[in-house]
């Protein structure tokens, strides 16, 4: 049984315009690392920490947290310490939180020799993210954990669905350097919606998911619209409705909100296409004040992937 193993648990994009709560699909360029060891005393330790500052007391980091679910099930006869390599800023919107959720959980069951599911592992990772979001929800763990598109059907009963990739889908993701807290992004949706725009909704995550079952990238680009959360979102992030206009004349099958924000992501099909989406969002942004970072990324159908062990 190895002791030690070294992970890359990547970033996700969570909502995928139409699936709020419950769709997601995981990327392949940018990712947080992890090192997880076993070690003699029980419990969980987190002993190293880089990138950025996030608290090392085990109650208050969403790895931690996650970790003990884990342990408090499984009862092992060990402990483990943990080291976070966060290359994923916290309140990005591209899965920082579930980056590290995620990313315990699979350690120690990959350690301790897969005694856990995914489906399981998400249940565990899921009370690590309500500690950054005060809600249990699975959008970005879920892809995270099994790559590719994912479609949370139930949380009670906890049900994944991993739903196929086109083979020429690409995500373009632009981050504006501005915080947007995802349990303040939530206060602000309002406690119901009409009805018309409710059946919009399904039937674009429907048609969506049709889309990726058929590689119909037409289907697709009709399907990835918003009608009930990215009018609230969008106010919060500075240029928004720019960045879309500027992306889909650059010839994104279309665009939206990443997460909770601030980051917003377009999908393309083709890397080229997603590249000119990408030069398109820095051009606007390069006319801000606003530092940014971009992305552009084929749709990881792993998941979590073992760099070392």
């Amino acid at each position: 049984m190895n002791k030690e193993i070294r992970i890359f648990s990547p970033g996700t994009v969570a909502n995928v315009s139409c699936g709020f709560d419950v769709l997601g699909f995981c990327l392949d360029t940018v990712g947080d690392e992890m090192v997880v060891r076993i070690s003699s005393e029980k419990g969980i330790r987190i002993t190293k920490i880089e990138g950025f500052d996030l608290p090392f007391e085990t109650h208050k980091n969403v790895a931690g947290v996650s970790a003990q679910a884990l342990i408090a099930d499984l009862k092992p006869d060990c402990g483990f310490e943990i080291e976070i390599y966060k290359f994923i800023k916290p309140g990005s919107g591209i899965g920082s939180s579930a980056a590290s959720a995620a990313g315990s959980v699979f350690a120690i069951n990959e350690l301790m020799g897969k005694p856990y599911t995914k489906t399981e592992l998400t249940r565990f990772a899921m009370k690590g993210e309500a500690l950054a979001s005060q809600s249990e929800h699975a959008d970005n763990l879920a892809p995270a954990l099994f790559g590719g598109f994912t479609l949370v059907k139930s949380l009670c009963p906890l049900e994944i669905l991993k739903l196929p990739i086109p083979d020429e889908l690409y995500a373009t993701i632009i981050h504006p350097q501005i915080e947007i807290k995802t349990a303040e992004a939530r206060a602000i949706l309002p406690k119901s919606v009409p009805l018309h725009d409710a059946i919009t909704q399904w039937s674009n995550l429907g048609s969506l998911v049709h889309a990726l079952h058929n590689g119909d990238y037409e289907l697709l680009q009709r399907s990835l619209h918003d009608s009930i959360v990215e009018p609230y979102r969008s106010k919060l992030i500075p240029h928004f409705e720019d960045i879309k206009l500027a992306t889909l004349a650059s010839g994104a099958l279309g665009i939206g909100i990443s997460g909770s924000g601030p980051s917003i992501f377009a999908l393309s099909k083709g890397e080229k296409t997603a590249k000119e989406v990408e030069d398109a969002m820095r051009k606007v942004y390069t006319k801000t004040a606003i530092q940014f970072e971009t992305y552009v990324s084929k749709i990881n159908s792993k998941g979590i992937k073992i760099i070392e062990a």
